[in-house]
């Protein structure tokens, strides 16, 4: 994404406003039995830190799937819906860490739910969420949508779209979208930008359908990237061109 082009466009400029979509997973560290690693926490939130020094807006959606996933346990047996409020639950705890941690850095941020609970954050309004941004606070959404039957792909789909942001930076930990699983197919090709409409013709999995959706219906372009590259998480902030970018074309 260079420094000069169009935000929207396949090329980006450094963003005003971003939604950062990270799963729970990404907060544990591998063959750890700990639930959420300080240390991996510490090293997002330093990258968040130096990305809001530069003045770019920064609201965060983060998974539950570190503690628990609804569809896994519905697939168990649970009852769906119970299943999915417990998994946005666990999405508030892990709201709750990395606000600990970017506070222990001498950042102000708000975590708001989607569900109510008033002792521990607030509830999700878009004036007041939009306003801790331009204060330069982190706003981090919890609690998914507050729905069931809903992922937190599309809690960002949707939050981006209410805020009015430039992108969605989707960290994971492959460096971009695939024409074929690159972890089945050694010749895997990996795409710079590609479309909306292409992505679905492919039949790409960038995100859930809904959140897709979302995204295309509102030209929200979507940053895949690889997190687990030293320093990616800062350049994609910034609007450095890594990854793959999906857009409107």
């Amino acid at each position: 994404m260079s420094e000069s082009t169009d935000p929207t466009g396949a090329g980006h400029k450094k963003p005003r406003r971003v939604v950062l979509k990270l799963s729970g997973e990404a907060l544990r560290e591998d063959g750890s039995q700990d639930n959420i690693s300080p240390e991996i926490v510490g090293k997002m939130a330093s990258q968040i830190v130096e990305a809001l020094k530069e003045g770019v807006q920064i609201a965060i959606v983060v998974g539950g799937g570190n503690f628990w996933r609804g569809i896994s346990a519905s697939n168990r047996g649970m009852e769906r819906a119970t299943a999915d409020y417990m998994g946005m639950l666990a999405t508030v705890m892990n709201s709750l860490a990395l606000q600990s941690m970017l506070e222990e850095m001498g950042v102000e941020v708000r975590v708001q739910t989607a569900i109510e609970m008033k002792n521990v954050a607030e509830p999700f309004i878009r004036r007041v969420a939009i306003g801790h941004l331009e204060k330069g606070r982190v706003v981090i959404f919890g609690a998914g949508t507050g729905n069931p039957f809903f992922s937190t792909d599309t809690t960002a789909a949707l939050r981006a779209s209410e805020i009015n942001a430039d992108v969605i930076l989707k960290a994971t930990k492959v460096d971009g979208v695939y024409d074929s699983d690159p972890a089945k197919n050694p010749d895997a090709v990996r795409f710079d930008d590609i479309s909306f409409h292409e992505a679905i013709s492919r039949r790409l999995k960038v995100m859930d359908s809904t959140a897709f959706s979302l995204c295309m219906d509102n030209n929200k372009p979507i940053m895949v990237f690889d997190m687990n590259e030293p320093g990616n998480l800062k350049r994609a902030l910034l609007g450095a061109d890594i990854g793959t970018l999906v857009h409107a074309g």
